[in-house]
């Protein structure tokens, strides 16, 4: 089974980066915005997603001028916010979403896009990175799938904006100097 899953994960992998990497530029230019200047960059996981948040805030490697948002938090419009749902309809997801829209903080959403005629997270971010990840990746013997690792594929994503987003700090320095 882990030979399955591997396979299929890579597959996943391959998918975003042939679809999602100028989308994972994007999002490291535009949290970029706050990282040389005077903002901070909220990082919020909702449900599984938290992990990312964790990895961002406490992983070896923190990610540069993240911040946990705190619900109610004063924010500026300086800041940027990324955002980590296991699909594009999440309700709480869009209840941010909705508040970030109304005033005018640009960000980023990180989900799997699930077809809706309701409000979505890839209609209201800035960028909208697809984790693609539609149901499990192993099938069993009844026909139904297991192996759901959309914090896996929201880590790979999380991972393409930080380097590139390491990256445009690392210039901006470079021509301050």
């Amino acid at each position: 089974m882990l030979k399955i899953f591997s396979t299929q994960l890579s597959g996943i992998f391959k998918k975003m980066m042939d679809n999602e990497a100028f989308e994972m530029e994007d999002a490291g230019r535009l949290l970029a915005q706050a990282a040389v200047g005077d903002g901070s960059i909220f990082i919020q996981g909702f449900g599984e997603m938290q992990g990312v948040t964790a990895e961002a805030m406490d992983g070896a490697e923190p990610f540069p001028k993240a911040k946990r948002y705190e619900h109610g938090e004063t924010i500026s419009r300086e800041d940027r916010f990324l955002i980590f749902s296991r699909k594009s309809d999440d309700s709480e997801a869009l209840k941010l979403a909705k508040a970030l829209k109304e005033k005018d903080i640009p960000f980023v959403a990180v989900s799997t896009s699930a077809a809706t005629d309701e409000d979505s997270l890839t209609e209201l971010a800035d960028v909208h990175i697809d984790l693609r990840i539609h149901r499990g990746l192993i099938p069993d013997e009844a026909g139904n799938r297991y192996g759901y690792p959309t914090l896996i594929a929201a880590l790979f994503a999380y991972y393409g904006i930080k380097f590139t987003l390491e990256e445009i700090i690392q210039e901006y320095q470079n021509e301050e100097d």
